[in-house]
């Protein structure tokens, strides 16, 4: 077995689909435990993070050094809870002092990411082929959970990358992407988002897929259109929904307009799945297999089902650069116990993550997605610690920006043509310089704001 990886188990041998294989057997097993079991192997498979952590982490070797575990090897949920949090601004900071000097062997290739989810304050993630492998299978497992008819067509419209996927044809692909390296799966087919909802939908009539991924923003929009022409698509079945909040109504809307439910996907780049849509309910269960995520109320004490509260959440089985503790910025409500019979713990809904869309002078909508895609052109460009573009009127753009020292003419320029590239138009720019970013109400930063009204959608109460 894999060294460092006690739950569950990951095969040192084998191909990676038989390595999938066996850790969704073991998920199968796992969901149906007693809670008190999952937490059980869950503290200690944290146990030996965060031996690791300590032996080989500098930032976590001062950090903890006065941290005290009566059993290393089987931390209590009551000392867990004592130990720090962190945060962006503490990984930003913390710069390669995170990354372990001795990952241990059989964790794959160590490879990284920038992300800053929407909170515009970036950070660089390391991940390894571990962490791939748990990616895959808990993709896997949610297409199991809701049996999807795996040979059918995909369709996915996610990606805003400037020339990507383009109306009228989009992109193709002959499979799903990793699922196919278990399972014989059929094409998926791509539209980049900034198509208008009709050319989506024409789109949608002309590939006729079996279920859409895409951004509850873009549902939202494409349902209400669909519904006002009378557009419906002949074998859809599901919406798989990804990057932000569910709208409210949004489920509903799409049984009204195509006559089929919405599964929500919780995840993030840098902590991989948190939690997936319990197939027979509509809430959500956290993938324990994969990470120990709290929910924290105002007192930093664990919320009660029906209390809304802090998301802190611990990547398991990341050995080259241990998370732990790691507050995301997003706010969740806790759920009770479900009735389908797994006992993986409940998030009733998850607050957060909503993403304003740019208007142009036409009145054409535009998706910003500023920490997708080519993002780390972006923050190569100066030294950048936290950003956020807010859309003044239908010219201007504000480029708010918390930066290590001034900027050049050069990189300002840089900035502004990377945005007007990003959006596909020559806005105006302004630039501010300040010390922090403030968070909103719900406590998430946001890396784009549009001060812009849009008649189309009505607000939602900011929490």
């Amino acid at each position: 077995m894999v060294p460092g990886i006690g739950w569950p188990l990951v095969p040192a041998t084998g191909d990676r689909r038989q390595i999938i294989l066996s850790l969704i057997g073991q998920f199968e097993e796992s969901e149906r435990l007693p809670e008190q079991e999952i937490r059980a192997r869950q503290l200690r498979q944290l146990g030996r993070l965060l031996a690791h952590a300590r032996a080989t982490v500098p930032f976590y070797r001062r950090r903890l050094q006065a941290v005290v575990i009566v059993d290393a090897a089987r931390p209590t949920a009551e000392e867990w809870a004592r130990l720090p949090r962190i945060d962006r601004h503490d990984i930003q900071a913390a710069g390669e002092t995170l990354h372990s000097t001795a990952v241990p062997r059989g964790h794959g290739r160590v490879s990284h990411i920038h992300t800053s989810g929407t909170t515009g304050r970036p950070v660089r993630v390391l991940r390894t082929g571990i962490n791939s492998l748990f990616w895959s299978a808990f993709t896997l497992r949610d297409h199991l959970w809701h049996r999807r008819h795996l040979r059918g067509k995909l369709a996915a419209i996610r990606h805003a990358e400037k020339g990507a996927d383009l109306y009228p044809q989009g992109s193709r692909s002959r499979t799903w992407g990793p699922t196919n390296e278990v399972f014989e799966t059929g094409p998926a087919v791509a539209l980049n988002i900034n198509c208008t909802a009709a050319e989506q939908a024409e789109w949608l009539l002309r590939e006729n897929p079996d279920y859409l991924i895409t951004h509850p923003t873009i549902a939202y929009r494409l349902a209400r259109y669909c519904l006002e022409t009378g557009i419906r698509f002949g074998k859809l079945r599901q919406v798989l929904a990804i990057s932000e909040a569910m709208r409210p109504g949004l489920r509903d809307l799409c049984r009204a307009a195509w006559g089929v439910g919405i599964a929500d996907i919780y995840t993030g780049r840098d902590v991989g799945y948190m939690a997936l849509t319990c197939p027979e309910h509509d809430h959500f269960h956290v993938q324990s297999e994969g990470v120990y995520l709290e929910v924290l109320d105002g007192d930093d004490r664990p919320a009660a089902p029906g209390e809304i509260g802090r998301v802190v959440v611990t990547p398991l089985h990341n050995f080259a650069m241990p998370l732990i503790r790691y507050e995301i910025g997003d706010y969740a409500e806790v759920g009770g116990p479900c009735p389908c019979g797994r006992n993986l713990p409940v998030i009733k809904r998850i607050l957060g993550r909503h993403q304003d869309m740019a208007t142009l002078p036409s009145g054409e909508k535009r998706w910003t997605l500023l920490s997708t895609g080519n993002i780390e052109s972006f923050l190569k460009i100066a030294p950048i610690r936290q950003f956020q573009f807010v859309q003044k009127d239908l010219h201007t753009f504000e480029v708010c920006l918390v930066v290590e020292r001034d900027l050049t003419d050069d990189e300002k320029t840089k900035i502004c043509n990377w945005m007007r590239e990003k959006l596909d138009h020559p806005f105006d720019v302004v630039f501010s310089f300040v010390d922090d970013i403030p968070c909103t109400k719900a406590g998430k930063y946001r890396d784009f704001i549009s001060e812009v009204a849009d008649p189309g959608v009505a607000p939602e109460q900011e929490r």
